[in-house]
């Protein structure tokens, strides 16, 4: 009998402690309308879920008008989710008049996303500096097509879209879209000077793209905050195409000139080739003679007759060169 006395009152001990750890959440959620069992408060803390951020988040709810189950809660909770902010979420939605449940809200925040900030955002739109400052150099630079480079800035304004959070695309898809959008505009534009007179036609070129498709944001506006003329990156381009050009040339001339030297180097070893084959032949008279001597084909008085042709020959040209020479002195 003592034995089980003391086993009932270690029981009694027990189930007392239990109850008064868990009896004040219980009664501040049943005196705030969002009735939880004792039983499943207890179930929570085996389960080691935080049962006084479940009993929290589910009076503020309660009291903002919007029904969700503990369950949910909790469950929302086992999964990863911050329970917090998405009961916060929710309540901001609710005074809003934005569409959200409780199954978009924690899609929402279990893929990644501040649902209380795309709440806000949506009820109070943000802007964003395109390009970003601190990812890049500060401009969007462009060229017009007569070759002024212009270096533009531009703050987009922006909405959350709650119903394409899961799965839009973020601002860096549409910072990368209005910097597209207003290289574009900038190099159709055929002066930049039309480009620094009406600088809204680029806000309303770019606009009327449709940029914020699949993106987790609605675009109200754009709004170019700064034009800048940079380089005159055609005339650079001119003159760098005829510096190619120049070198180019340069080097189908000298091309030309190695050939030419190479040709008359060939033409002068062909003359002296030539020169040596008339030396030979010259070399091939006196056997000639020699042999029409020998054969009687010659006499000597014939070859008499011959010397004085060559001869009168060497003076005629003698006398030519000579009057050659005297005008050219003169």
């Amino acid at each position: 009998m003592i034995i089980l006395y003391v086993l009932v009152a270690v029981v009694a001990i027990a189930f007392i402690a239990i109850f008064l750890k868990f009896f004040g959440l219980w009664f501040r959620a049943l005196l705030s309308g969002a009735h939880i069992a004792i039983g499943r408060l207890i179930g929570m803390w085996i389960r080691r879920v935080k049962g006084r951020l479940i009993v929290d988040s589910r009076i503020m709810l309660t009291k903002a008008g919007i029904q969700v189950d503990s369950d949910q809660l909790e469950t929302h909770f086992l999964a990863g989710g911050d329970v917090i902010r998405v009961s916060k979420a929710l309540i901001a939605a609710s005074k809003a008049n934005i569409p959200l449940n409780f199954q978009r809200a924690t899609a929402i925040d279990l893929a990644g996303r501040d649902v209380l900030d795309a709440v806000k955002t949506s009820v109070n739109p943000k802007v964003i500096d395109c390009p970003n400052p601190e990812k890049s150099r500060g401009t969007i630079d462009a060229v017009a097509k007569d070759g002024i480079q212009l270096r533009a800035k531009a703050r987009v304004t922006v909405r959350a879209n709650i119903e394409r959070l899961v799965g839009g695309a973020t601002e860096e898809t549409i910072i990368a879209r209005v910097g597209e959008g207003i290289v574009t505009t900038i190099g159709s534009a055929e002066s930049y000077k039309h480009v620094l007179e009406n600088p809204d036609n680029i806000s309303k070129t770019v606009l009327q793209k449709g940029l914020d498709a699949g993106t987790a944001f609605e675009i109200l506006s754009i709004d170019i905050a700064d034009v800048d003329v940079g380089e005159n990156v055609g005339a650079k381009l001119q003159a760098d195409q005829a510096e190619a050009d120049k070198r180019r040339f340069q080097a189908i001339a000298e091309q030309r000139r190695a050939a030419a030297k190479a040709r008359e180097q060939e033409m002068s070893a062909l003359v002296r080739e030539n020169r040596a084959k008339v030396v030979l032949a010259e070399a091939e008279i006196p056997k000639a003679i020699a042999d029409a001597f020998r054969s009687g084909n010659m006499g000597i008085m014939d070859y008499y007759r011959l010397r004085n042709i060559q001869a009168d020959t060497q003076m005629r040209e003698s006398i030519g060169e000579e009057g050659q020479a005297k005008p050219e002195e003169e």
